[in-house]
């Protein structure tokens, strides 16, 4: 308990997935945590989850894709708790699976719109809250397809790739003001978002599901929590001599 006690850490896409459970595990460890998502109602509920469970925690609506919108729930952010420690880039789209040649730019704008730019948006309007307080860990969630690739999604792993240089970039970039800059690369998690693609494919959920376990030598998929104690470890000093790097937490998915 108190890993990151005292701490003020905002998640985007924190409603649902791995930012929900990465809400819920800040919460329990002592940070005040900003819960931010375009999905008020789930976005609230874990608010007064985590509150019933005797954490501290606000929900914003919060459109990574708007700059205006990312500058001001910051701005609210730190009215409220008073200074910003941690930031976790965790709001995704998986967006079309289709071949390169068919893609249209509008899909693959709104990916790289949500996945990029939302966290350039989220990391720039950050980084001089950090710089007031004496430091910070800005935590972007990337993808085991930000190592490596597979035929399918292709704005989706594109996305990701760029995440993770990024990463690489800022933490060079804010090394010297104490500001640690780190990706997480989760191989597949049973969240709402591999859920729907299960959803979708022709074989149903269970066939997917059951796919998807057997592309890890561990056996199964992960689940969201396997990926928060990843980012609780990031956002805590027990990381303080980690910038610029890439935290592999896939069920030996990469490791073939």
């Amino acid at each position: 308990m108190g890993r990151v006690e005292g701490k003020v850490a905002i998640v985007t896409g924190g409603a649902l997935g791995i930012g929900r459970a990465a809400c819920l595990l800040l919460a329990k460890e002592g940070a005040k945590v900003a819960v931010t998502d375009v999905l008020n109602k789930e976005g609230q509920e874990l608010v007064d989850e985590i509150k019933g469970l005797g954490g501290v925690a606000r929900f914003w609506h919060l459109d990574v894709t708007s700059e205006d919108e990312v500058k001001g729930v910051f701005t609210d952010i730190f009215k409220e708790f008073g200074k910003i420690d941690v930031l976790v880039n965790n709001a995704g789209i998986a967006g079309v699976n289709k071949p390169t040649h068919e893609i249209t730019e509008e899909e693959w704008d709104k990916v790289m719109n949500v996945n990029v730019k939302g966290v350039f948006f989220c990391t720039k309007h950050a980084i001089p809250y950090m710089q007031k307080a004496g430091g910070g860990s800005v935590i972007n969630l990337s993808s085991i397809y930000g190592l490596i690739s597979a035929p399918d999604i292709p704005p989706y792993h594109a996305s990701k790739g760029a995440v993770r240089l990024m990463s690489k970039t800022d933490a060079l970039l804010y090394a010297k003001d104490n500001i640690r800059v780190n990706s997480v690369h989760p191989g597949y998690i049973w969240t709402p978002l591999v859920e729907d693609l299960g959803k979708k494919s022709p074989e149903g959920v269970e066939a997917f599901r059951k796919h998807l376990d057997s592309l890890h030598p561990i056996g199964h998929v992960g689940e969201p929590i396997d990926i928060a104690y990843g980012i609780l470890y990031h956002a805590s000093d027990e990381s303080k001599f980690v910038t610029g790097s890439e935290l592999v937490i896939d069920g030996g998915y990469t490791a073939r």
